[in-house]
């Protein structure tokens, strides 16, 4: 759940699984410093449904957004011809939060309950068992992006298409907008490198400014070419639907 390659940190699938459907992490990034970006969600989904009625397993990388709210790629929700859906999760799904390094960390597990799809871009809101108090969420901004504008990328993905697997180490980089599209945003590597890009296992995986307590989600990861590249990444802009998450998350 994809989807491609974003900071190359966070998702292995459980069984054999279409690298096309998982999301990436962050390729030729950086690790992420211990105590930052405890808001980059780690989701791992068990029992995803196929046509022919098996199941599979994978992963996608989110935000928090309030204390019982992730952010997430809408397409990694969906019923077993692919179609987005909300309401009940439609497999089981782990949340992790507020830690960079799974060797030495546990952090702060929950399970989601329900997921709320956006109808204007590829994003969805889940919905946490029990509100996270012990991190600072990331606010939701609400001004239109400027080409130019760097952003960090910091997420579980793979730090490579080629046999993905999800990060232990939370990856991070830089990138740099390109295009604006009235709900879509494109980047592209700016440091460490301008191959630095998300990955398979990154989907939902959130471009931010940081700063304060967390930072400012201007995007997450939707679609992009295989990792590592140098072209455009496809992401969701948060502040067309700034309102809606608002008003979802009370």
């Amino acid at each position: 759940m994809r989807l491609r390659a974003l900071l190359a940190a966070a998702v292995l699938t459980i069984t054999t699984a279409p690298a096309a459907l998982a999301a990436p992490d962050v390729a030729h990034g950086t690790d992420v410093p211990p105590g930052q970006f405890g808001f980059v969600a780690k989701i791992a989904m068990t029992k995803i449904p196929r046509p022919d009625g098996s199941t599979y397993g994978s992963f996608c990388t989110g935000a928090l957004i309030a204390p019982s709210w992730i952010i997430t790629t809408g397409h990694c929700f969906h019923d077993a011809h692919r179609k987005r859906v909300s309401g009940k999760v439609p497999y089981p799904t782990t949340v992790t939060l507020g830690l960079v390094d799974e060797a030495t960390e546990s952090g702060v597990a929950r399970k989601a309950t329900e997921v709320r799809q956006a109808k204007e871009n590829d994003v969805a809101l889940i919905r946490l068992d029990t509100p996270v108090t012990t991190v600072s969420p990331l606010t939701v901004n609400r001004a239109v992006p400027q080409i130019g504008l760097h952003l960090t990328l910091a997420g579980w993905g793979s730090l490579t298409a080629t046999n993905p697997a999800p990060a232990t180490r939370m990856q991070q980089g830089t990138v740099q907008v390109a295009t604006v599209a009235p709900t879509t945003v494109g980047v592209r590597g700016a440091a460490p490198s301008i191959t630095t890009s998300a990955c398979t296992y990154d989907s939902g995986a959130p471009y931010f400014v940081p700063g304060g307590k967390s930072g400012a989600l201007v995007s997450l990861e939707a679609t992009g070419p295989d990792c590592p590249h140098a072209g455009v990444e496809t992401t969701s802009r948060a502040d067309v639907i700034a309102d809606w998450i608002a008003t979802q998350t009370g």
